[in-house]
């Protein structure tokens, strides 16, 4: 399907590229022929509703599926992401919604696990000056590398795994539902790291059913509907045309509350 909103396009480099890519698990199509760019220092958000395809491609993306057609060029070359090796090795990372971290563990230890400096005389030292460093570069709000993750917050727990994923230096970073369940300042601190994240160039994709934190982030917005892309937004799109793309419907709640609020100022958008 063609975008819905036409945008320029972004001026860094062209990092992942997905044509065709279709999934089907027997006779359950979950995707059929998805398109989607990610380029370095751009936020792409994937938007849709329950059953839409979102997990099913960010899987396929982290080496979990294999799509049973189209092709993922990587870097400029067609790849084969058949593990999750493979995807780490390409510089594909993603921070899944459980976060996958170890509450009993210090921060430096979450942060260097399975990736230990010196792991038979562990480098203590130069991982927590890493660490220090990492979580600085990212203005992280973090009292001390050497707090247990049990006692962090929820936002500063999304920090660690978002900083753990950084440290192997990946292209392109995957967040799914990074700011679920997280009060309204941890929200935003997940938010002020993405941008973050972005500015150090990396290209991130953003899995979210918050359309507020979507559109305060993304520079482009990608919808799926029924496993197929279902329009392309700018970040400035509105709440309405997002809900629309969603759900296929052009009269819902949000374009009722619309019209009220047209009627009631007469007839001006308010």
């Amino acid at each position: 399907m063609p975008p819905v909103n036409e945008q320029d396009p972004p001026q860094g480099e062209l990092l992942l590229r997905l044509r065709g890519i279709s999934k089907t698990f027997g006779a359950v199509t979950a995707l059929s022929d998805i398109e989607l760019d990610v380029h370095a220092g751009e936020v792409v958000a994937l938007v849709g509703d329950n059953g839409a395809g979102k997990s099913t491609l960010v899987k396929i993306l982290a080496g979990v599926h294999q799509p049973t057609t189209g092709t993922i060029e990587f870097g400029g070359r067609q790849v084969t992401v058949d593990n999750p090796r493979k995807a780490l090795e390409l510089g594909i990372a993603t921070v899944f919604q459980d976060l996958a971290l170890c509450e009993n563990l210090d921060v430096v230890a979450n942060l260097f696990l399975g990736h230990e400096l010196s792991p038979l005389r562990l480098d203590e030292v130069q991982m927590e000056v890493r660490a220090w460093k990492l979580l600085q570069e990212l203005a992280a709000r973090i009292p001390s590398v050497r707090e247990p993750v049990a006692s962090l917050s929820g936002g500063q727990r999304q920090t660690v795994a978002i900083a753990r994923s950084l440290l192997l230096d990946p292209k392109v970073i995957m967040l799914d539902e990074p700011t679920a369940a997280l009060g309204v300042a941890q929200t935003a601190e997940v938010l002020n790291l993405i941008e973050r994240v972005r500015a150090r160039g990396h290209g991130v994709i953003l899995i979210s059913h918050n359309m507020e934190d979507v559109r305060a982030v993304a520079d482009r917005i990608v919808v799926l509907r029924l496993g197929r892309n279902a329009g392309v937004f700018g970040g400035e799109a509105s709440h309405e045309e997002l809900v629309t793309a969603i759900t296929g419907a052009r009269e819902n709640a949000v374009s009722r509350r619309r019209d009220r609020g047209i009627e009631a100022t007469g007839g001006e958008q308010p």
